[in-house]
């Protein structure tokens, strides 16, 4: 396992991936949807750098110095801004993608992990671990707005496509925190299992899906009921799930055997898994698009491409230590 182990830490009941690595101790709001092109961003959480990487020719254009222990990251609509957590200082970053280089930093809650954007890229939602806390930042001003308390250990965060309603894994109170982004308040507790880290909404927004590490389940929430309208079996250590563009789809990362996990949507089973290295390779976050799911692997220091019609590798990119979050620009 890498020197920052999520599977591990989570498993015992602790949350110490959240800190600073070197302590002695899980994204655009709407995926994007065209062809395969423009440039991805990766975090690289012990370097701390982001690696900018040419999407259609899979090599590193950029390594970008960024805060301590960059995690997060998230694309404005628009293409022209990254917003990176840095879980080490309690910061967001702000890179102008035209330069590649950070243009401001904006205090936030202890130990941010996810970010997510609304549609219209106006709003930053950032999951801050160490505060019980998710900061609303304002996009156009880069300044918090407000800040919401939420549920034990938040990690990720995931936006409704009509911006309506933010939904946020608890890993320490396995639940997910239902805020009202017009009010800025907790509307609802929904019930999510063991360690939930990972969390993405289907385009209707009537479910939630929702990634359990300590259990290697997926739960499927219905955002009306409240409740869990089904669980699937995944590949063990699941930390990140995304969805396909038209929601028929949601790839889901397994930390232990180095594996992505493919769910039909319609029947909610696992209908393909993915091999993206041996045990240790640790897949760990995830960006898809119509044209590519792109995979951030911790332990081996890589990001894998795989071909969302095929389901194959594609290519496999080295960028740099201990890879955390994946974004792709338009």
């Amino acid at each position: 396992m890498p020197a920052v182990s999520v599977g591990l830490v989570l498993a015992s009941g602790l949350l110490v991936a959240w800190l600073v690595p070197a302590s002695p101790a899980v994204r655009p709001a709407a995926p994007p949807t065209g062809a395969v092109g423009g440039r991805v961003y990766v975090t690289n959480q012990l370097d701390n750098t982001v690696s900018v990487i040419d999407a259609g020719t899979h090599k590193v254009v950029a390594t970008v110095p960024v805060g301590n222990a960059p995690e997060g990251i998230a694309i404005t609509p628009d293409g022209r801004h990254a917003y990176i957590a840095e879980n080490g200082s309690a910061k967001v970053s702000v890179l102008d993608t035209r330069t590649d280089k950070v243009v401001a930093t904006v205090p936030v809650g202890d130990q941010p992990v996810g970010v997510r954007l609304s549609p219209d890229g106006r709003t930053l939602y950032v999951a801050n671990g160490g505060a019980n806390s998710v900061s609303v930042l304002d996009t156009r001003t880069d300044r918090v707005t407000a800040s919401v308390a939420v549920g034990v250990s938040p990690v990720s965060v995931a936006v409704s496509r009509d911006g309506a309603t933010a939904y946020v894994a608890n890993a320490g109170s396995r639940s997910l925190s239902v805020i009202d982004t017009r009010t800025h308040r907790v509307v609802r507790s929904l019930p999510a299992d063991r360690s939930p880290v990972g969390v993405a909404v289907t385009p209707d927004g009537g479910s939630a899906y929702v990634a359990n590490e300590a259990t290697a389940r997926v739960s499927v929430l219905g955002t009306g009921s409240g409740r869990i309208a089904a669980t699937v079996p995944v590949a063990e250590g699941p930390f990140d799930v995304q969805l396909s563009p038209d929601g028929s789809k949601a790839y889901v990362t397994g930390l232990g055997p180095g594996t992505v996990s493919v769910i039909d949507a319609r029947t909610r089973r696992v209908s393909a898994t993915v091999a993206v290295g041996p045990p240790g390779t640790d897949p760990f976050n995830l960006a898809v698009t119509d044209g590519a799911v792109y995979v951030t692997e911790q332990g081996a220091g890589t990001l894998t491409v795989i071909d969302p019609h095929t389901l194959k590798v594609t290519a496999t990119v080295p960028v740099g230590t201990s890879p955390f979050g994946v974004a792709v620009g338009p």
